[in-house]
């Protein structure tokens, strides 16, 4: 690694580690409703909803909130895109979506997923950006926020029956969280040279005299939610490469900064409400040295290069020297360059970004296999606005009972025993989405429609459908893009594998934050493992690595792997 690229990594944590304590401490009095001056305002609104404050909600019934608020959202924004043509703010008369678009789409923005099979400049009207995509943007992300804290709960409590009311969680995570948050980044991002406008596009002529079409809209305000909330989908086609959405080598750092900003603070809120902090911390280190892990292998592999290039480099049709030792350039823009690129494909996809400023396809291999790995584990390296807590929580539960197993006591975790039930929900959490991922991917490659999507045979091919399949059931939405996804077959697959992605692993936790507040809380023992330092951050690591990898090591060696001894046995 250059000296950059370690300049910009240990920047990169220092100001993390700055911010999230006090954001954390302001996450606490909003899901707490200590927030004095919003009192009169949540009393009103409550009113108005027929929402009884001090109404808690069962599991189920929280549960059963959650999914339902979430399908009207995908209504919704279906409807939004099956009627732009006939819909105000729409200046470019873009036509209505076609149906199996339009509905991988909806479930995509609606899952937190924001995968893309389209040009957003070219399909999607100012309202359907806005009104559909960008709303759901907000809803998506509280929604993952209102799931870990119900979990939280579930360790707080004690012989308890509620874990909270969903509506009024939904309603101060999205108005007192996301909502000012957003509104101070999309005012940054403005200044910096983002686009936020309700004009044509305009027609402009270059410097060689041709004629260019620039796409203009509201951009900003999309852009700021789209990281703070883990969301990354684009305005553009082009996503955060497009100089309107991320113009300057600042506003991608605070970009990147953005989609770890809150799942960082989680950890805190997580210490903060159980009442020690250093489990809180515990987690954050976990994450932490995972992050670490992938991204510095990320940068080597990247500024490594690609053995072609230096082979045409040796040749007659010589680049220059300065190309072949700045490593491979491919697919990155020259503004950001390889330090920048590779730190921002390992941050979007080790969190549910899937904002994306290079081309993940035109990474080498090993260095594209590092954001695929990273999906791969479930999005728990900091992972999405709430769901990377309760993803890493999930396999802190897992950890414990295999500690238990070890020692012949009943696993314990925050005074709550593990036992039958939780250990069933952890399953069904933890294999749902290797179960999507891999059987997806099997179907694709075994059926003519899907194998009529790869642009590129061979090894890469295989590692473009895995890597979508991985990136829709882990809910991240970044691709290959050298897949063809945008046709009736993977609309289908892909929204499908999105759906059960999210709430496939939400209901289960959600179900184990019910068992958790019922139980009785046990008093700290001789027996007890010990859930912070260095040893249970090493045990946590290691349950993450082995149960979250080993699903996927024959498919990656069938496609990146193969790739990168094909390429290296050239030279």
């Amino acid at each position: 690694m250059t000296q950059h690229a370690w300049l910009l990594l240990g920047l990169y944590l220092a100001a993390l580690l700055l911010l999230v304590k006090p954001l954390g401490a302001y996450i606490v009095q909003v899901t707490e409703g200590r927030l004095g001056f919003a009192g009169r305002i949540e009393g009103t609104v409550f009113r108005l909803c027929g929402i009884h404050r001090d109404e808690e909600m069962g599991w189920p019934r929280y549960a059963l909130a959650i999914i339902l608020f979430n399908a009207l959202g995908l209504v919704a924004v279906y409807a939004l895109q099956s009627l732009q043509l006939w819909l105000p703010l729409n200046p470019q008369a873009l036509a209505n979506v076609t149906p199996d678009s339009a509905f991988n789409t909806a479930v995509s923005f609606v899952t937190n997923t924001n995968w893309q099979g389209y040009g957003g400049e070219a399909t999607m009207s100012y309202l359907t950006q806005m009104l559909g995509l960008t709303v759901q943007n907000f809803l998506s992300a509280a929604t993952g926020i209102v799931v870990v804290i119900a979990l939280i709960r579930g360790f707080v409590r004690h012989t308890a029956a509620g874990i909270g009311n969903a509506w009024i969680d939904l309603f101060r995570v999205t108005v007192w969280l996301l909502l000012p948050l957003s509104l101070v980044f999309a005012l940054f991002l403005a200044s910096q040279g983002v686009i936020q406008n309700f004009a044509a596009y305009q027609e402009v002529t270059t410097l060689e005299g041709s004629t260019q079409t620039l796409a203009m809209g509201p951009v900003a305000s999309q852009e700021a939610i789209k990281m703070i909330g883990t969301n990354g989908g684009g305005f553009f086609n082009a996503n955060s490469a497009h100089p309107y959405e991320n113009p300057t080598p600042l506003t991608n750092f605070l970009q990147m900064l953005a989609i770890f900003l809150i799942p960082g603070a989680l950890c805190f809120v997580f210490g903060r409400l159980v009442g020690d902090m250093r489990q809180g911390w515990t987690v954050f280190a976990a994450m932490a040295v995972l992050f670490v892990a992938f991204e510095v292998p990320a940068m080597i592999f990247e500024q490594q290069g690609n053995p072609l290039v230096e082979k045409v480099g040796a040749g007659e049709t010589a680049m220059s020297t300065t190309a072949l030792l700045d490593g491979n350039l491919e697919g990155k823009e020259t503004r950001f360059g390889i330090a920048d690129s590779a730190l921002f494909a390992t941050i979007t996809t080790a969190a549910s970004c899937g904002a994306v400023n290079a081309m993940h396809d035109s990474f080498t291999p090993l260095g594209g296999m590092v954001p695929l790995v990273l999906m791969q584990l479930g999005e728990v390296v900091f992972g999405g606005v709430g769901s990377g807590l309760y993803g890493i929580l999930v396999f802190a539960l897992l950890a414990v009972f295999i500690a238990g197993l070890m020692i012949g006591r009943t696993p314990e975790y925050l005074g709550k025993k593990i036992e039958a039930h939780e250990m069933k929900m952890t399953s069904i959490a933890i294999l749902v989405t290797p179960l999507l991922v891999l059987l997806g991917t099997a179907v694709a490659v075994m059926t003519e429609a899907g194998r009529a999507g790869i642009a590129n045979p061979g090894a890469h091919g295989l590692t473009e459908i895995l890597y979508a399949l991985s990136s829709v059931a882990n809910n991240n939405g970044s691709a290959f893009a050298g897949l063809s996804a945008n046709t009736p077959f993977y609309n289908g697959l892909l929204a499908v594998a999105m759906w059960f992605g999210r709430f496939g692993v939400i209901v289960p936790v959600l179900a184990m934050a019910g068992s958790l507040a019922a139980k009785k809380r046990i008093p700290v023992s001789a027996g007890t493992l010990p859930t912070h330092g260095p040893l249970f951050v090493a045990l946590l690591i290691g349950v993450v690595l082995l149960v979250g990898l080993l699903n996927y090591v024959p498919a990656l060696a069938l496609g990146p792997v193969v790739e990168h001894l094909t390429l290296w046995s050239t030279k």
